[in-house]
This record gives structure tokens, sequence and C-alpha cells, in this order.
């Protein structure tokens, strides 16, 4: 975690403490007797000595505290632990090390002790999937089928979106990145490799009903909306890439590792999804469309079209409510609070839980969040006068019901003391005791010359929360400028791109709304499978910003693109919205179910961290499909009229044209390969 003072700390000891590793695992195997029993008794403290001892035997153990020195047994004696610190980092214990302390803990659970351990070395990888999930794709797979009538066109999206996910998945790990960063990756490319795959494949049906033969509607669909499929990935990929803006390595990794699964999602959709289209020209049309050689007809005005028309009848009263209804949702995000949670949110299913409890039970609240204070006495004239001096400033500060005594290195310049607060690891009032030592060390520096740090896991994850939030507005103002900019490249216009980027507003307040309401507040935490409510983790609001970001650009393009299209070619404002939403919204409607599926899938694992992504990720999704781009962008544009499509001259000249949509090649194709000639009774809806 570069340039916090955490890191400095732990830097600090790698140079001052060769070998020992201040970034090692570690593990905290926690015992409780028997109801009226002493952890210290005879029998018992057998039975804990055999544990520890069979742990202390492990390859890539470099210590292992005893359970029965003073500090280490609560003072009604019940309950013991001891600390197990390893050589290497929690990534790089090999799998037999890691099994070794759950191995251990049934010898003394089979004596009839609590045997429980917690820290990093026993916290399992992320999980890479569930019944959840596999429910989310089923839900994918019949709206696909109900979306396009033929089980081939409905199976494609899903076949290329998997093939696409191995790929990058396999990306991440031969490149050597985390496990953790998998998470991300997971999510949003199953999400956007069916979307994408949706989009075109649609196109490609909707050039079959004009006449084209197989061949020519596969290369108009990639010319056309394979374009918009481009340019919609862009966004993402900048949106997910800009996540480094906030100097969070995980952070950094995640979104780096989630871009490159966005970007073979594209290239997948652009290349093998074409190739699969050349070997079922026909399977992926409708069943009638296969048996006749015209297009069907479609005698029924469209849904997509029948809503357009409710809602600009009333642009009004739809843009109101529909603005307060996602500001009402909103309201709980004005309580937001961030921290990186610890074993204290994780299910009490687990081991690492029941291990946080049993601590807090007998030792108090902050003794699973010890802070470790650094005192650099080199320089100084008498360096245990000094850690001396550090300590009883530690022992008087409020807050603080333990400091232990200070361990000096072998050059006996540099000293380590831990100090227990009161309250836990992710408590404000934590947060404000960090906050306290770190004044209090500047009286140190005045006084004796010698600099003291804070760091340990407890002080890391403040250092990381602070760091995260500190960079939440400028990367908000980065992401909502840039879909200004690239919102007005696309659409030759001012208002629309700000009427885009005030709705991604609102379809992220409200998402953060329902996350404080869960997670925070506790509202439906028993149905949802939430273990522990608490503060959000720090990471969620910018990991939602940026995905939303990219997936309410998908939507926006997608949709306003057809009804920009209309205008073009002629239609009024209000008639352009109607044409628009014949075209499209279904489409957008099957792509955005597909997402709020596939996130929500992820709701039912375990780990508190995704199950708070997959949540916030789907309501978000929800919002903004539905309410924002499906609801509000009608009514705006309605009101807006004319106006909402004028681009001054001179910013029209600065601004490239992308031609997004692909509206030059159609022209261009119409002059050189005019569609077959169709009766006029068939209702061009069809297409969407």
């Amino acid at each position: 975690m570069p340039g916090t003072e955490s890191q400095k700390a732990f830097d600090l000891l790698d140079e001052r403490f060769p070998g020992d590793n201040a970034e090692g695992a570690d593990a905290r195997v926690v015992f409780a007797a028997p109801d009226g029993q002493k952890v210290t008794a005879r029998e018992n403290r057998a039975a804990v000595e055999k544990v520890v001892d069979t742990i202390a035997r492990g390859s890539q153990v470099k210590d292992t505290s005893s359970p029965f020195t003073p500090e280490s047994v609560s003072k009604d004696a019940t309950t013991a632990f001891a600390t197990v610190t390893y050589t290497v980092s929690s990534d790089a214990l090999s799998e037999a090390t890691s099994a070794a302390p759950m191995d251990a803990v049934e010898d003394g659970r089979a004596a009839g002790l609590t045997v429980e351990v917690g820290g990093s070395a026993v916290d399992g990888g992320p999980e890479l999937g569930g019944i959840t999930e596999l429910i989310g794709i089923a839900v994918a797979a019949l709206v696909l089928f109900i979306t396009f009538r033929a089980m081939v066109a409905a199976g494609l999206p899903l076949v290329t979106a998997l093939i696409g996910l191995g790929a990058g998945v396999c990306a991440i790990i031969a490149a050597g990145m985390s496990t953790t960063t998998i998470t991300l990756a997971l999510m949003l490319g199953l999400a956007v490799g069916i979307d994408y795959a949706l989009f075109i494949v649609s196109r490609y049906r909707a050039e079959r009903t004009a006449g084209h033969a197989p061949q020519e509607a596969a290369g108009r669909a990639v010319g056309t909306a394979g374009s918009a499929v481009v340019f919609a990935g862009a966004t993402v990929v900048i949106a997910l890439a800009g996540l480094s803006v906030a100097g969070v390595p995980m952070l950094t990794d995640m979104g780096l590792a989630a871009a490159g699964t966005v970007v073979i999602a594209v290239l997948v959709a652009l290349t093998l999804l074409p190739a699969l289209l050349g070997f079922f020209p026909q399977a992926v049309l409708p069943r009638a469309q296969r048996r006749s050689t015209t297009t069907a007809v479609r005698t029924k005005e469209p849904a997509g079209s029948r809503w357009a028309r409710f809602v600009i009848r009333r642009p009004v009263a739809t843009l109101l409510l529909s603005v307060a209804g996602l500001g009402v949702v909103a309201l709980p995000a004005l309580d937001l609070q961030l921290s990186l949670p610890g074993d204290e949110a994780q299910p009490t299913s687990t081991t690492q839980r029941r291990a946080y409890d049993a601590l807090a039970d007998g030792f108090g609240p902050g003794f699973n969040g010890p802070l470790t204070v650094v005192v650099d006495a080199k320089g100084t004239d008498d360096a245990k006068a000094v850690a001396a001096q550090a300590r009883t400033a530690l022992t008087g500060t409020e807050g603080v019901v333990d400091v232990s005594p200070a361990t000096f290195n072998k050059a006996g310049d540099t000293a380590t003391i831990a100090a227990v607060p009161s309250t836990g690891p992710s408590a404000e009032a934590t947060k404000d005791l960090v906050k306290t030592i770190r004044s209090e060390a500047a009286d140190l520096k005045t006084t004796s010359g010698a600099a003291m740090l804070v760091t340990g896991q407890t002080a890391m994850n403040i250092d990381v929360s602070n760091k995260v939030t500190a960079a939440l507005i400028p990367y908000l103002a980065v992401v909502v400028g840039l879909a200004v900019l690239l919102l007005m490249i696309v659409f030759r216009s001012i208002l629309v791109p700000l009427k885009a980027a005030l709705g991604f507003l609102l379809s992220v307040a409200a998402a953060f709304g329902v996350i404080v309401a869960v997670f925070q507040w506790g509202w439906l935490a028993d149905l949802l499978g939430v273990a522990q409510t608490g503060p959000v983790m720090s990471m969620m609001p910018i990991f939602l910003i940026g995905v939303v970001f990219g997936l309410a650009m998908d939507y926006e393009v997608f949709l306003v693109t057809r009804i920009r299209e209309a205008h073009v070619h002629g239609e009024a404002p209000a008639q352009a919205i109607v044409t628009g939403f014949r075209h499209s919204a279904r489409v957008v409607v099957a792509a955005a179910v597909i997402m709020i599926a596939v996130f929500a899938g992820f709701i039912g694992m375990t780990d508190s961290m995704i199950k708070m992504l997959g949540l916030g990720l789907a309501a978000a999704v929800l919002f903004d499909a539905f309410v924002v781009r499906m609801t509000i962008v009608p009514a705006a544009l309605a009101l807006l009229g004319q106006t909402a499509w004028r681009l001054p001259k001179w910013l029209d000249r600065l601004l490239p044209d992308l031609d997004i949509e692909g509206e030059k090649l159609a022209r261009t194709l119409a002059a050189e390969h005019p569609a077959p000639v169709v009766p006029s009774s068939r209702d061009e809806s069809v297409n969407a």
C-alpha cells in the first residue's frame, strides 16, 4: 500500500528486522474450555500444547507463541490463544501449510475443547462460483430463449460468453495475478459477454429479416452493432482501468484483470460469434421465419413502442416520479460508513468468525485488532529510554487497554510495541485512536528525535479506507467528465450527455442506498444471508462507480443511438423516441435482466465482499436500465424536443465523428447493395 504510514512501517520493519518478513501470514488459534472448566487445567493444558506443537512443526512456520503466557490467557482462565507466524505471505503458503492448523485443531476438539482458527493464513481464496451463480446463468438462458424464440440464437451468447470468460480467467492466472482479482472479472466477463453477443445476434436477425443473405447480414451486424459493442466495451475498460487512480494495488489489479476480460469479450463477439453465425445461418432465426422465404409479420405494436408513447404523453409526471423514487431509495446512502471489514464480517458458520467472537468474549473486542507501534530510535542517545517514553504515552492514551513491553531488533535502534484498543478493528473509535496515536508521534519526535509509526492489519485497513475515500471524488469527477465527453462525440449533443451523466449519478446513489440499508442497517439481512451488519467495504463505492459507469453507457448507446438515427432520418423528436424504442427496447430489457441475473447470482456467496458487490451491481443495473434509461431518458428527451440534439457548429467541427452506430456504413451499403423490396404490410418492428 504505497504512500501510507502502515506501509512505511512495514518497510522499516523489513529493513531493521531482516528475515522476519513483517508482512508474513499469521494464524491465531483460540482455545475455550468446556463450561465450568479452565483452559489451564492439566488435561486441557496437555490438549492445547499438543495442538500447538503439531502446528509448530509446519514447514513454513516461523514462530509459535505460547498459549499460556499471562497475556495469552483470559482473566477467568476459560480462553487462551496462540499466534502462529509464517515466513511467507498468505498468497505464498502451500496448501499443506494452510490446511495444517485446521487438521491439528481436531485433536483439541476431540479432547472436548472448543478450538477455532482465524488470521490471514486460513483465509480461503475467493469463491469462483456456486449454485446461485448457476441459477443466474439459467435465468440468462431463459431470457435469451424468450427474446429470440430460437434455441441456437439463445445458446450462442452463452457459449461465446463462457469461452471468453474461460480465456480471460486463464490469462489472469497466466499473468501471475492473485486469485482475488478473479471475482470482478467473473462477474463482468460473463455479464458483458452475454450482452454484447445478444446485441450482435439481434442485429443479425434484423438484417436477415430485411432480406439480406447470411454472409451479408453478418457483415452488416458487425459493422453496425459491432461498432457500438466496441465503443461500449471501451467505456467499460476505461472505467475499470481508471480504478488505478486510487493508488491501491489490489484495486488496480482487480480493475485491470476485469478490463482484460472485457476486452476478450469484445474480441470474441467480433470474431468467434460471426463465425458461429456462419455455421448456423438459419437455426438462429425464429421457426416461422426458417420455414418461409418471407419476413414474419407482427400485427401487434411492440411493448417498447407502447411504453414510449405512454411516457411521452405525460413526461413531467413520469420524470418527477422517477427522480423522486430514486431519491427516496438513495436516502440511506447519507449514512454511508466505510471500512475494511475482517473476520467479524464472516458468517458465524466459519471458524474465522467463531475465533473472532471467542477472543472478543475472552479478552475484549480490541484484542482482534492490535496495533503495532514501531519506534525508530536510530540516531538517538538512548533508544531504550525513547521506547519507554513511547510506551508510557501509549499507556496513558484513552482507548488503549493494554500495552506490551518493547521488543528491540539486534542493533537495538528500533522497537515494536503492541497496543490493544478497547474497541473492535472496524469501529469508528478505533479509527480515532489511530489518529490520536499518530498525533502523539509528533510530540515524541520533538522531545527525542525518534519517529513513531502505527501499523498492523487494523491500521493498514484504516489507511486503505482513507486512501480509497480520498480518491472517490476525483475518480467520480473523471468518470462523469469522461461520460459527458464520450456521449457528446456519439450523439453530437450537449444536453443528451448531461442528462445521461445525471441519470448515472442517480443510479449510483440509489445503489448505495440499497447497500447501506441491507449491509449497514440490516434490512432484509436474514433473507439475503448477511451474517453481520456493519460498515460498508471501503472499496465498494469506487468499484460500483467504475462498473456502473461502463454498463450505463452500454444501455445509453444502444438505446439513444436508435432514437438519434430515426431523428437524423427526418422523424420528429417524439416520433423518433417511439421508433428508437421499437427497435431497441426489447433487447435492452433482455440485456439488463441477464446482467441482473448474473450479478444477483453472486449474492448467494458466503464472502461478504462478493455478496455486497453482487447486490450493489444488480441494484445499480436495475435502476439504471429500467428507471433511468427506459423511463427518465424518453421523458427528458420528450421535454427537450429539438433542443436535445443541438450542438454548436464550432464544437461539432472539433469533435471527431466516430459513427458508432455505423450510419455511414449503412448509407454506403444501401447505395451499393439495395435491400430486397418487401411488402409494405410488413411491420418493421420485427427487426427488434
